[in-house]
């Protein structure tokens, strides 16, 4: 996997957040040179298979660029019905995991794009859908939050033999905590690179954008925050700073992953979208040069009354942007769900553990 580094700086990339949060979530403008834009190359074709997701519903319908798995994808073992087994589906958590296929040419390269919540979700989901991860050529976390990796350990055991390169932010290591006022604190597992690197995985740490696949995918990088209105995490959201807790509101690790479909535009890859899913965009169009969204999948943390309030004026902004595809997905709340599918009624789609969608060149 050939991974290309550029000296681009986003927005707060050389401190970490402090106890000023108001100060520290207000947009500003990146510092420092840009590469802009990055050449990324088109492809002819990708597919996102949506290995895990929050939801899982098989009878939803296909169409064209969609692909969706029903009940034949898994059987059990089951002594109570005829026959002595019973069809299984999918695994639906809360959490999120992607293949990410991208073909040009007669060249095809798969990447796995986070990793889900549990252990073995990703791989049950992948096994009833005949997808055999040894064949992957990389691994790309969004940030290091548990819901998006706790499938690292189940992958551990599938890869074979062979380094796996996995391409991550330097600050995906952070210890963080939710300490809701009333509620007991809860601190979140926190990756382990000793283990990792132990499992074979070729730990890659990259603050600025890196394009993977000869040029034709590009990892982000940290992600300007230039909205008025995406100001991140509340406050119970906190990161150990190696002498004490302090309010995170940034989850600075948080980056995503662009295609760019020839003659179509990028489609744009999310794990949770702590940025901010209209920041994630325009800093995937100003660092291509490409300004047409063709497609918007993932995770877009509008869900809770923290983030609520954020639904109106994304999908305003999405909207002038006129995708052709919105799969918004995990941790996008039910109210935002409702509110993309009244504004963009023939580019949102309901996700699912186990959909496939695909976007060819034009």
């Amino acid at each position: 996997m050939l991974i290309r580094e550029y000296g681009y700086r986003g927005a707060m990339c050389d401190a970490a957040p402090g106890p000023a949060d108001v100060v520290a979530a207000t947009p500003r403008p990146a510092p420092g040179p840009a590469v802009d834009p990055i050449a990324l190359e088109p492809v002819d074709e990708v597919m996102v298979t949506t290995l895990v997701d929050n939801v899982y519903d098989a009878l939803l319908p296909g169409d064209e660029r969609t692909r969706r798995a029903g009940f034949d994808t898994g059987h059990a073992a089951a002594p109570q019905f005829e026959g002595g087994k019973t069809a299984t589906g999918l695994v639906a958590e809360h959490g999120f995991a992607a293949l990410v296929s991208v073909r040009r040419g007669d060249t095809t390269t798969t990447l796995l794009f986070d990793t889900g919540l549990s252990p073995d979700a990703m791989i049950t989901n992948a096994d009833r859908l005949g997808v055999d991860l040894s064949g992957i050529h990389g691994v790309v976390l969004s940030h290091g939050h548990f819901d998006h990796v706790g499938g690292l350990a189940g992958l551990a055991g599938r890869r074979g033999a062979r380094t796996l390169p996995m391409v991550v932010h330097p600050l995906v290591w952070t210890r963080r905590r939710l300490a809701v006022p009333g509620q007991d604190m809860f601190e979140l597992p926190t990756l382990s690179k000793r283990a990792l690197n132990g499992e074979g995985f070729e730990v890659i740490e990259r603050r600025h954008p890196s394009l993977l696949v000869d040029g034709c995918v590009l990892i982000t990088g940290e992600i300007d925050r230039t909205t008025e209105f995406e100001r991140g995490m509340p406050p119970a959201h906190q990161a150990w700073t190696g002498s004490g807790w302090e309010h995170d509101p940034l989850v600075i690790d948080d980056q995503a992953l662009v295609v760019h479909v020839r003659d179509r535009g990028l489609l744009v890859l999310t794990g949770c979208g702590h940025a901010g899913a209209v920041n994630i965009v325009r800093h995937a169009q100003r660092l291509t040069g490409v300004g047409r969204l063709l497609a918007l999948l993932g995770g877009l943390h509008l869900g809770g009354p923290a983030f609520e309030p954020v639904i109106p004026p994304t999908i305003e902004a999405l909207t002038a942007m006129a995708p052709e595809l919105v799969v918004p997905g995990h941790c996008t709340g039910w109210r935002a769900q409702h509110a993309l599918a009244a504004a963009l009624p023939e580019a949102w789609v309901q996700g699912s553990s186990g959909t496939t969608y695909r976007l060819s060149a034009a």
